[in-house]
């Protein structure tokens, strides 16, 4: 070592993993909002679809795809950095997004097999990133106190 340079040791607390599952559910995020819109646009020609339901439910669907770029952007920063303040917010728009699929699989006007199959996956890679968040928030908290 030179003079004046000293040994830092630097530890990386980004989780690989959550960035993969970022990764993942970003891609059939893509998959699943086409899908949804399909459906939509299926069930209003093949079902009597109340108008009133019909934009409502696109209303939700358009605010929930800007929910999840958000929480995938609040995701992948706060992984990258280190920080934080993004993991919380991903951690809290997830819960918003979690709720936005529960009302597309519960209350939706009408539910069709497909919907329940696409949003059990969404949800089950809601679940699997919340976990990881929870977990990486925790080793960031952990290290900076």
């Amino acid at each position: 070592m030179a003079v004046g340079q000293q040994a830092k040791s630097s530890v990386v607390l980004s989780s690989v993993l959550l960035q993969l599952v970022f990764y993942i559910t970003g891609i059939y995020y893509v998959i699943y909002f086409l899908s949804s819109v399909s459906l939509i646009i299926y069930k209003s020609y093949v079902l009597s679809y109340p108008d009133r339901h019909l934009a409502v439910d696109l209303f939700l669907l358009f605010i929930m795809a800007v929910l999840e770029g958000l929480r995938l952007y609040w995701g992948v920063c706060g992984n990258l950095t280190e920080s934080e303040g993004y993991i919380s917010m991903n951690l809290g728009s997830t819960v918003g997004s979690v709720m936005l699929a529960v009302y597309f699989l519960v209350w939706q006007s009408y539910v069709l097999r497909a919907d329940v199959i696409i949003n059990g996956i969404l949800l089950a890679g809601y679940g699997l990133n919340g976990l990881l968040g929870l977990f990486t928030f925790a080793r960031f908290s952990s290290v900076y106190t």
